[in-house]
């Protein structure tokens, strides 16, 4: 709390909503402390003087007349050294000083800075006395990891009087820069406001995909770095366990994974995980580049949106270093429902199935903030956001307000099914259902990086999926023993892309990534396997000892090759050109 924070008086408490009078001043999204508890809240309706806070803690035991304080200043969140390996809360308070100070429990009031201001970092300065600085340029680096090269960025532009090189913390001087006006003192320590978006030269189109190593989505729904995608499914479609895959094993330098109302085992596998985990990349545990914000079903129900909030700002900062970033939300479902919560209490007047009318909106503006942009600075660095949000409509419903509000912004949508999830198949993508819009952005990179006829083989996989979708109704009610032989081909080649290729284990050591070298090299094995028992059933041979081949066992297990073995592939290749020859020999 300010020591000249104004204060005002509560007149009514409705849940995690107060009603508050006497706000001269007050502004829209100023953050105030309520009681003398000092409950973090923030102003979400002014009239007059009287102001709506919706309060990011536990109110039991709040009543009239209990003081609120105004900070004057909107939610904002500290950017610097130290936040990577962190686990925050939605209103960035670290949660493991937490622990060691009050226990298991989060004791309501309390105020621990998000970064520590003991701790010393080496800085290194990249510019020196006399340089002429604009907005966004590199000053300097610290490593705050052994993967993560911190950049600390100059905000605004002006001469370099001043700059040491040295250990510092975080509210220390390191460099002194004269401005228009006067000369300002450079801390490492920034603070940002969570709902105002990150300032950049420009968005860029996407052209690069983020690769993932999950097969269904590299291969048939590709999501571009700086895009946006949705996953919504029902319960137990394994939304959770896809998007700690994704954490996992996706290019992105840094990984910001906000859990929005998720039940607190789901961000309790991710804390014991992550710290265990090698990095395929770079050798180290996957925490390294990992920045963790737990918000848990649990905890008060406003807190849900500053959440996302300031998971987004935290990402939004490493992107403007210059990293590839990806946010992983889990889920806006919980956050949408705290929306329809405050709306009712507000008493606003409802929208579809409860939620506010401002739903789309707000959702909109949250992927708005994805992108691939040129960064502020005079080095011409490009960074890029991915957002990649899981939602949990009731039942799986696609028609939900959550899920048509969030396809209307979003570029991917993969859609988890619970029957796919039942007959074992994993990831449970749809693949009828799904698309990405990417595609046509992307094509130039796989043209040039995997293989001019990926785009072709891709088309044709998807095509034998659909025309197995409409021969499998027509089996249902003429029986498989009344299609033609060609038809018959298509449902085993179908079942084999489906089986071998799509079907991939997210714990296996092996099948958990897969590299677009290996994506390529199995879909070409299963695709021109497709071609020579086509060709070879135009000359007579039978369809039974088509599929009697030994090699379709090889291919079934060709997902279990490791990534340094791919020469295996070509072996498999000559044995099924050669037992198909060895067939035609037979019948000839």
């Amino acid at each position: 709390m300010e020591d000249n924070a104004k204060q005002g008086v509560i007149t009514k408490v409705s849940g995690p909503l107060i009603i508050a009078s006497g706000m001269q001043g007050a502004r829209m999204y100023d953050v105030v402390r309520v009681s003398e508890k000092r409950l973090v809240g923030e102003i979400i309706e002014l009239r007059g003087d009287n102001v709506s806070v919706q309060v990011y803690e536990e109110t039991a035991g709040l009543g009239p007349g209990e003081p609120v304080f105004n900070t004057g200043r909107p939610l904002s969140v500290e950017l610097g050294p130290g936040l990577i390996q962190s686990i925050y809360d939605g209103i960035q308070r670290p949660l493991d000083i937490i622990r060691e100070k009050t226990g298991d429990h989060i004791t309501r009031g309390i105020d621990i800075p998000a970064l520590d201001r003991k701790k010393k970092w080496g800085f290194i300065p990249l510019v020196k006395v006399g340089d002429v600085i604009s907005a966004g340029d590199i000053l300097g680096e610290v490593q705050e990891t052994p993967v993560i090269n911190h950049r600390i960025l100059a905000q605004r532009s002006g001469v370099i009087e001043d700059i040491k090189e040295g250990e510092f913390t975080i509210t220390e001087t390191i460099a002194v820069v004269r401005t228009d006006s006067k000369a300002e003192e450079i801390q490492m320590l920034q603070h940002w406001p969570v709902r105002k978006e990150r300032p950049y030269h420009k968005k860029l189109s996407p052209n690069i995909p983020l690769i993932t190593g999950q097969r269904i989505v590299d291969t048939f729904f590709p999501i571009a770095r700086g895009g946006t995608s949705c996953i919504p499914g029902p319960f137990g479609s394994g939304k959770t366990v896809f998007q700690h895959a994704l954490s996992k094993w996706c290019d992105a330098q840094v990984i910001i994974y906000c859990g929005c109302g998720e039940r607190g085992n789901e961000m309790t596998d991710v804390l014991m995980e992550f710290p265990e985990l090698d990095d395929p990349r770079t050798g180290e545990k996957l925490i390294k580049r990992t920045v963790l914000i737990a918000n848990t079903s649990d905890m008060p129900v406003a807190a849900r949106e500053a959440s996302v909030y300031t998971a987004i700002t935290i990402a939004e900062y490493f992107r403007d270093m210059g990293y590839i970033v990806s946010l992983m939300a889990d889920s806006t479902s919980r956050w949408a429902e705290a929306m329809r919560e405050m709306s009712g209490r507000l008493e606003e007047m409802p929208g579809e199935e409860g939620y506010p009318a401002y739903l789309p909106t707000r959702i909109a503006k949250f992927y708005e903030r994805a992108g691939k942009v040129a960064c502020l600075g005079s080095d011409n660095r490009e960074g890029s956001l991915s957002v990649i949000g899981a939602i949990s409509p009731p039942g799986g419903d696609l028609s939900d307000p959550v899920v048509q509000a969030t396809l209307k912004v979003v570029q991917v949508f993969w859609s988890l099914e619970d029957r796919l999830a039942y007959e074992r198949h994993f990831p449970a993508i749809n693949w009828l259902t799904s698309y990405s819009l990417y595609i046509d952005n992307l094509k130039d990179y796989f043209k040039e990086a995997i293989g001019k006829d990926w785009t072709l083989m891709q088309q044709e996989a998807m095509t034998i999926l659909q025309k197995e979708s409409e021969l499998k109704e027509i089996a249902r009610l003429v029986g498989i023993d009344a299609l033609s032989i060609p038809d018959r081909l298509i449902l085993e080649t179908a079942k084999s892309i489906r089986e071998d290729f799509l079907h991939q284990n997210a714990f296996h050591e092996i099948d958990g990534y897969t590299s677009f070298a290996k994506q390529y090299k199995m879909l070409k094995l299963i695709i021109e396997f497709h071609h020579e028992r086509g060709k070879a059933i135009e000359r007579g041979i039978s369809f039974d000892a088509l599929t009697s081949l030994k090699v379709e066992e090889e291919i079934a297990r060709a997902k279990y090759i490791p990534e340094k073995r791919l020469g295996d592939f070509d072996k498999i290749e000559a044995n099924l050109v050669a037992q198909v020859k060895s067939l035609r020999r037979k019948d000839g």
